[in-house]
């Protein structure tokens, strides 16, 4: 059963969210304060994070860079406002997905289906895959770039992974957004640039992933 926390300080959102997961088999535990909820996140083996953007302590954008230094594991960040820049700041820190209050339950638990899903698939096979000094191991979800571990998100991990078990052939922006994510293209569009980028840059010096003019991003490098 899959684990998840929320962190948010409305309580009531709590108590419903808790009673609503339960007919959804999923496990549930929630921390009104960021210092609690990182400490559970620290203490407990929890497979998403529900976090909410207004919160006492830090907001949590800063939350989820702290998660992002310790952990991969899928973030679904809860926006007020719902505004695109909110979401895609949230994106650009490595969160997986967002969703804008108030929000249906029945969504939010697709939505986390969705996201448990990807990153299942991402990391279901065994075995590492190593072109020159970047390798990936798919059991240990875990790569390397000259014998350095890369600080990855679910979002950059489940890219690397989706380009280095194809190397050589070209995606474009739809076929990235169907492998990794499938809804609200028009965001989602610039969140795979975001997703690009970051991963762009945590591979430097190195330069593995090559924009095709007019077509989308290929991986290249010599496996090893």
């Amino acid at each position: 059963m899959p684990r998840i926390l929320l962190i948010d300080d409305d309580k009531r959102l709590a108590e419903l969210l808790g009673r609503f997961f339960e007919s959804y088999e999923l496990d549930f535990d929630s921390a009104t304060r960021p210092s609690e909820g990182l400490a559970k996140l620290a203490d407990g083996s929890f497979d998403l994070v529900i976090l909410d953007v207004m919160l006492p302590e830090m907001d949590g954008f800063e939350v989820c860079k702290q998660i992002r230094k310790q952990s991969s594991i899928p973030i679904i960040m809860l926006t007020a406002r719902g505004e695109v820049m909110d979401r895609i700041v949230g994106l650009e820190l490595g969160a997986d997905d967002y969703m804008p209050k108030p929000f249906e339950p029945r969504e939010l638990v697709a939505r986390i289906h969705t996201v448990l899903k990807r990153f299942g698939q991402a990391t279901n096979n065994t075995g590492p895959i190593c072109f020159g000094s970047l390798c990936l191991d798919l059991e240990l979800r875990q790569a390397r770039l000259n014998d350095i571990v890369l600080n990855l998100s679910s979002g950059e991990y489940q890219l690397l992974a989706l380009f280095m078990q194809n190397p050589g052939k070209t995606f474009s922006r739809d076929e990235i957004m169907n492998q990794l994510r499938g809804t609200e293209t028009e965001v989602y569009s610039r969140a795979i640039d975001i997703l690009i980028s970051r991963l762009r840059t945590k591979l430097k010096p190195e330069q593995f992933i090559k924009t095709i003019r007019s077509q989308g991003y290929c991986f290249v490098g010599k496996p090893s």
